[in-house]
């Protein structure tokens, strides 16, 4: 089928944007009724719709209407959305796109006059959610900006699924994304996180997860919590748990499989007065009042502030 500009897809795209390719890897089977439409009224939109992490079998009943509902589906990869869509037994008679992180820039304007012109647009990644760490979010901008209609069809997710079965605080949490290739901008990204109090959670490749739990004990500290998942909701789905350094003697060989790495925050500081005195102190000599100093300081430390307040007394 054509690109959005008329013109034939380039050689190397995948082969199932054109029709009787796409026709002959599909099955011809009929739509199930239940899910209900993923689709918001008669007009045209765009649909954000996660896709299995890993077992077909977890895709919504939503993701498979709006498969064959939509005028267009671009895909991170379209021959594997063709494939998840064999295995799931729907037919996807609208336009396949290919749309990934080298031409989402691009083609992101034109999806959205698509989507104008009364068309229904569904973008669909890889694994998960598209925008989280896949393409989508330049398209939700312009979409915004241009007043066309953006909605979700929620689903299945790494960032959560691990967050779950780690074992570690999920009551606050932090998605830091694909940690840096480089040794240089790993280690300072890892080294602004030190303090970070939160659950981190990290996306990483099994050739460097080694590598990265390596990093991460020197910097964050060897006996920090952390689980490392693989292969999540697959057959050979595995769960490691335990402190950085243990965690980095297991990664020694080797890992293999789709990684995410979560990591417990760092512990609380202990927060004592004589450190902070000092700062009341230069507060009030460069003019604000010993009280509003003694109070602001106390604010930001949890600590006492008539506390504060004698003690900064009593260095003066």
């Amino acid at each position: 089928m054509s690109d959005l500009a008329g013109q034939p897809e380039p050689a190397d795209e995948p082969s199932a944007e054109k029709p009787d390719a796409a026709s002959a890897e599909q099955p011809d089977s009929a739509l199930p009724p239940a899910g209900g439409s993923p689709w918001r009224g008669e007009g045209g939109q765009i649909l954000l719709a996660a896709t299995p992490i890993g077992a077909a079998g977890d895709a919504p009943l939503r993701l498979i209407r709006a498969l064959g509902e939509a005028d267009v589906v671009a895909a991170e990869d379209t021959r594997r959305l063709v494939a998840l869509a064999r295995r799931l037994g729907v037919w996807v008679p609208g336009e396949l796109l290919s749309f990934h992180e080298h031409n989402e820039r691009e083609r992101a304007p034109r999806l959205v006059e698509r989507a104008a012109a009364g068309q229904r647009v569904l973008v669909v990644s890889d694994a998960g959610m598209p925008s989280i760490s896949d393409p989508g979010y330049r398209l939700v901008g312009v979409a915004v900006d241009a007043g066309v209609a953006v909605s979700v069809l929620p689903g299945p997710s790494a960032v959560l699924t691990a967050l779950a079965v780690s074992g570690l605080a999920t009551d606050r949490f932090c998605f830091e994304g694909f940690v840096p290739r480089r040794p240089a901008d790993r280690d300072r990204a890892l080294s602004a996180l030190a303090d970070e109090p939160r659950t981190m959670v990290f996306f990483d490749s099994p050739h460097r997860v080694g590598d990265t739990l390596r990093a991460m004990a020197a910097t964050l500290g060897a006996d920090r919590r952390a689980s490392v998942c693989r292969e999540l909701t697959k057959t050979y789905e595995e769960v490691r748990r335990g402190t950085l350094s243990e965690l980095t003697e297991w990664a020694a060989d080797g890992v293999r499989g789709e990684v995410t790495v979560v990591v417990a925050g760092a512990p609380p500081r202990e927060v004592r007065l004589e450190d902070h005195v000092a700062e009341v102190v230069a507060r009030a000599d460069a003019g604000e009042r010993l009280k509003d100093a003694a109070a602001a300081v106390a604010a930001a430390t949890g600590l006492s502030k008539r506390e504060l307040y004698q003690a900064a007394l009593d260095a003066r």
